[in-house]
């Protein structure tokens, strides 16, 4: 199995805090992948190091052989956790920076699943519900040919009944040979989407696991196995 990401003695510190503290995993392709842990977990810290958003304060970070940059950019699809829209925009506005930003992006894909949301095109970013807006984020960044798609918390916003839908959409319409990393407390909603999971916490990797051998090993559910590592 061809390796999407990989991590060497990754940490990053704020100030004398490390946010994550020498991480190494290797996430193969073609994966769905939860990154799980409590808030303040560094969770979001991780995705921003994979995205190229923050760079490590040492040890290193791979996407597909290379470190995080312009040409990652290019195959790497990003949904932080907050939207990051002008509010003044449309929702069509949206779709055509994406168009004119990324050559993978597929404008028909994302008015298809827009549409499929039930979300008026013609709105304001600004007018649309937190939960609106997100669905509006995640059909972007669903909507693009990537190898690695890395979606912080992309069902934290919203209500309970869309979750199935959203996880749904991301399973539907991510590209078959590339990786999904979602990141997510949230772990009873997600699991039974996950083929792997990588446990954080304090900014350490508790476990790397998939989901089959965890619940072959364990004889409960990855939800079930979570709460007893995570428990106060």
């Amino acid at each position: 199995m061809s390796m999407i990401l990989q991590t060497q003695n990754l940490t990053k510190n704020f100030g004398v805090m490390p946010a994550l503290n020498n991480v190494n995993i290797s996430l193969g392709a073609g994966r769905i992948v939860g990154l799980l842990g409590p808030n303040g977990s560094g969770k979001t810290t991780f995705m921003k190091l994979a995205s190229g958003l923050l760079t490590p304060s040492s040890g290193e970070i791979f996407i597909n052989g290379i470190k995080p940059g312009p040409e990652t950019k290019k195959i790497v699809s990003y949904l932080p956790d907050r939207p990051y829209f002008d509010s003044w925009m449309k929702v069509q506005d949206c779709v055509a920076l994406f168009a004119d930003f990324y050559e993978n992006f597929d404008s028909a894909k994302a008015n298809d699943m827009l549409a499929a949301l039930g979300i008026d095109t013609s709105k304001t970013f600004k007018t649309l519900s937190k939960g609106m807006q997100e669905k509006v984020q995640l059909a972007l960044a669903m909507s693009r040919q990537a190898h690695l798609y890395l979606l912080d918390e992309p069902i934290g916003g919203v209500d309970p009944a869309a979750r199935d839908y959203i996880l749904d959409t991301i399973i539907r319409n991510y590209n078959e040979h590339g990786t999904v990393l979602i990141s997510t407390h949230l772990i009873y909603d997600i699991e039974h989407v996950l083929d792997d999971v990588v446990f954080l916490w304090g900014g350490y990797v508790e476990r790397v696991a998939s989901v089959d051998q965890i619940r072959e090993e364990t004889g409960k559910s990855v939800n079930e196995v979570f709460r007893e590592v995570f428990r106060c």
